[in-house]
């Protein structure tokens, strides 16, 4: 990282002023541009659709094929993160414009809108709050409750922690069928989804009609891949070693917002193919900001202070962090396991 801490520990006293100048600054990236969501949105969109046509032209050529199912499967990404804005009313000027649009992009992100608009928005107001993780995206144990969990428990959370078993699967499980019925969409908006996963059905079955079986794969092919993407994102927006979690009444959300939330520096290109969602810091700081404004907030704050960055080693080694030490105020790996006694009797 290139600094400990998005906001130094002085004093409390310090990190008001900091958290209200902060707050003072980021007011004036909240503006929206209806002419830059448009292009952000439809640009987005007729990337998505052009990469997926020449995908299927290309078929069944692998070395063309693959990489343009990654690009598709970028876009489709980018496109969650405009629908994540949408949700938060920030993308466009107005509260109609963002929902429908928003609902306009249910069908190729596999998110009916309001329940993602729904449990997004808690996940926010529950940030860094240990006692509410059931709204976060990724599960995480403390080291207390590891150390009281039973065996299976454990061999649970270490097949859900395992990178190789969470990227691949997670998203899929995820995006491909737990938002076909979120467990709370009948309390939210029950018909909603039930049009959203006909929609989808109806869009699967002209992909059926336009391309036959290649065109299926190839959509499986990119869901796959958008879903390892996601995870790989969702992971690291607030697992890393010096993430910030507490339990109220010591809870600070701005410091949770912060120090909680990570800001990603995996270059311009990555920073693009994926609508800047990378400075998930600011973001969760304050969600009016559009995502076509996020890079050069986070660019300009970090002219005033020392923001936390994570670049692609930590990145990377993040995925070896399992548990939350309330004593340490970190993110660490799996206690080691200790040795088995020897049962050799000592020679005589």
């Amino acid at each position: 990282m290139h600094a400990t801490s998005s906001l130094p520990e002085i004093t409390p006293t310090y990190r008001q002023e900091a958290e209200r100048e902060i707050r003072r600054f980021t007011r004036d990236w909240t503006k929206r541009d209806n002419r830059l969501a448009a292009i952000s949105y439809f640009g987005t969109l007729a990337a998505y659709f052009v990469t997926l046509a020449l995908a299927l032209w290309a078929w069944p050529m692998a070395w063309l094929v693959v990489p343009l199912i990654v690009v598709n499967a970028f876009t489709g990404v980018r496109l969650y993160v405009l629908q994540h804005d949408m949700g938060h009313n920030s993308l466009f000027t107005t509260s109609r414009l963002n929902t429908v649009a928003g609902h306009g992009l249910s069908i190729f992100t596999l998110t009916p809108f309001s329940v993602m608009q729904h449990n997004h928005n808690a996940h926010h107001s529950h940030l860094g709050n240990l006692e509410e993780r059931d709204t976060t995206e990724i599960f995480t144990m403390t080291v207390a409750e590891w150390q009281e969990a039973s065996s299976w428990t454990r061999l649970w959370y270490r097949l859900y922690r395992n990178p190789a078993l969470m990227v691949p699967f997670g998203g899929v499980f995820t995006y491909a069928l737990a938002y076909r019925w979120p467990k709370n969409s009948a309390k939210i908006a029950p018909v909603q989804v039930c049009l959203h996963n006909l929609g989808l059905a109806l869009w699967i079955a002209a992909l059926w009609a336009v391309g036959g079986v290649p065109a299926l794969i190839i959509y499986a092919g990119t869901i796959f891949t958008a879903g390892c993407i996601g995870v790989f994102l969702v992971y690291l927006q607030h697992n890393f070693e010096d993430t910030w979690w507490d339990r109220k009444p010591d809870l600070n959300p701005a410091r949770a917002a912060l120090q909680g939330s990570s800001a990603l520096d995996l270059g311009w290109w990555f920073d693009l193919a994926v609508a800047n969602i990378t400075y998930h810091d600011i973001h969760h700081f304050n969600a009016n900001i559009p995502s076509y404004r996020l890079r050069r907030c986070h660019l300009a704050l970090r002219e005033k202070y020392e923001v936390q960055t994570i670049g692609w080693a930590e990145a990377l080694r993040s995925f070896t962090l399992k548990l939350w030490d309330e004593k340490q105020e970190r993110l660490v790996p799996f206690p080691k396991r200790r040795p088995a006694p020897s049962s050799a009797i000592p020679a005589e």
